[in-house]
């Protein structure tokens, strides 16, 4: 949320900079973010040798599935969450201040709750890419396996039919995800 409400309050060249470093992750195929992945946080490297000399291995682990979710779904809350914090009218933040609230009381009170919709858009539209997510956690954490990995176990061992069970789970998550889209949060496609 830090990294949106910067992002829609300046404007310059690190600011561009930084939202294509946020967006990269969607424009790259889902095996190339997992290449990244183990790149960077692999057992041979040096945050992933650190991570494992401290007990807490980022591959193969579910600390690697929140990972490889967290890269491949944060652009949508970080997008979303922009859009909503630009939405918000900013002459009612300035008349909070003027007022005497500090900024957190301003952004508790007045900013977060009118970009609310807006946030809780792009943390549901996360929660649905995350659930789904394959490649990047396929590459970087085949176990404990999620349910797009189990799907495609369970597809090449068993067949199609053995696959199902655990699709049509996913796909009423995912219709979930898209009931509470229309009804709770903002629709960022109306």
């Amino acid at each position: 949320m830090p990294l949106a409400y910067w992002l829609a309050r300046t404007d310059g060249a690190v600011t561009k900079i930084v939202l294509a470093v946020v967006i990269l992750p969607l424009v790259l195929p889902p095996t190339v973010g997992g290449i990244v992945l183990l790149t960077v946080f692999g057992p041979s490297s040096p945050l992933g040798e650190a991570a494992i000399a401290a007990g807490f291995p980022l591959t193969r682990s579910l600390a690697g599935v929140v990972l490889a979710q967290t890269f491949v779904a944060s652009p949508f809350v970080v997008v979303t969450a922009k859009a909503a914090f630009e939405s918000v009218d900013q002459t009612l933040e300035y008349a909070s201040r003027s007022l005497g609230k500090s900024r957190w009381t301003t952004a508790r009170h007045v900013t977060l709750p009118l970009a609310g919709p807006g946030i809780l858009a792009g943390v549901t539209l996360a929660f649905a890419r995350a659930i789904g997510e394959f490649g990047a956690t396929m590459m970087l954490a085949y176990y404990p396996r999620t349910m797009p990995v189990q799907i495609w176990v369970a597809f090449i061992e068993l067949g199609l039919d053995n696959a199902y069970p655990v699709a049509i789970l996913l796909v009423l998550i995912a219709a979930t995800a898209l009931v509470v889209l229309n009804t709770v949060a903002s629709n960022p496609w109306e």
